[in-house]
């Protein structure tokens, strides 16, 4: 994998060779599939095999991120993923499809593939969110099997933790290999999106980011385009930043320009953003994509026909 092989290339020119041929509202023959850290490039694999056979963009985002819940070498999705400070692994995630059905849970204990109860509360459900008790109880109901999540080197991470006891996130470390936004658009021309989290490392038992929350974590409108994020949630949350950087598509900005422009938001409203990192990826109808972020650090992963599952670094401000 040649990370920044892409530079020689030029960003414009790969985006041309997404482009697919237009009939209508229906984009023909384009699947693609982006996902936000290096950890997305195996979770690209499972997706791609569903859009690779026309399946729908839905079930490749559910199927994408599962790969990475069940990876325990991530620190900070489902299995694995770093617990609060007081040793209990909670999961967040939510998902949404092109008909603006979504689906999400909060504050999940127990449950491996987060994503997957997620999509159950959209289909089952006449509600958006559970949470909690609530989540699980549902899931348990629904065939999920409850299990420890905390590995033991998660739990020997957290001890260490222990004896300073110091809660400061650190640029690209704790948030590096973070959350896990995968957006995708079928050979149909349906957009969809998936995020799932295990949240920042030591947070305060209870804390929720903005992972599990459609339109700060994950935004998909099928006439528009899709955004995710990924960094400190606290500040995606105060902007709704991934609706923000659809609308922004909306208005005609570019997938870089509309992330750029969230971006930038954060930095003049939130205080304090010289030690966060904040990034967004965002697809659109065409199967444009492009991402921005505050800090140097944010990559993410792309497969499409035309490119073969390669990392990219997004643009940073700073």
């Amino acid at each position: 994998m040649q990370r920044r092989n892409f530079l020689s290339l030029g960003l414009s020119g790969l985006f041309g060779q997404v482009l697919g041929k237009s009939n209508g509202n229906i984009i023909k023959n384009t699947p693609i599939v982006i996902s936000t850290w290096e950890h997305g490039v195996d979770a690209n694999k499972a997706a791609w095999e569903v859009l690779s056979k026309n399946g729908r963009a839905l079930d490749a985002v559910e199927i994408g991120v599962k790969v990475s819940e069940a990876d325990p070498k991530i620190t900070t999705v489902g299995y694995g993923g770093y617990p609060d400070r007081d040793g209990r692994v909670t999961l967040d995630a939510c998902i949404m499809d092109e008909h603006s059905n979504c689906g999400s849970v909060a504050f999940l204990e127990h449950i491996m593939h987060p994503i997957s109860v997620a999509r159950l509360v959209m289909e089952k459900t006449p509600h958006v969110m559970l949470v909690g008790e609530g989540a699980l109880d549902f899931a348990l109901k629904n065939g999920f099997q409850k299990q420890n999540l905390l590995t033991p080197e998660a739990e020997k991470a957290w001890k260490n933790w222990l004896k300073d006891a110091k809660y400061e996130p650190i640029i690209n470390f704790e948030n590096n290999h973070d959350t896990i936004g995968m957006l995708a658009l079928d050979a149909q021309g349906n957009l969809s999106g998936a995020c799932t989290t295990s949240g920042m490392a030591w947070k305060m038992h209870g804390r929720v980011g903005d992972s599990p929350i459609i339109g700060a974590g994950l935004y998909v409108d099928n006439e528009v385009g899709a955004a995710c994020a990924t960094g400190v949630g606290e500040a995606v949350i105060r902007t709704v930043g991934s609706h923000l950087v659809v609308e922004l598509m909306r208005q005609g900005k570019s997938p870089e320009k509309a992330c750029k422009a969230a971006v930038e938001r954060i930095m003049k409203r939130f205080k304090g953003f010289e030690k966060i990192q904040v990034g967004f990826l965002a697809l659109n109808k065409k199967g444009e994509f492009g991402a921005y972020c505050i800090q140097k650090g944010f990559n993410y992963a792309v497969y499409s026909q035309k490119i073969n599952n390669q990392l990219f670094d997004g643009k940073s401000a700073l």
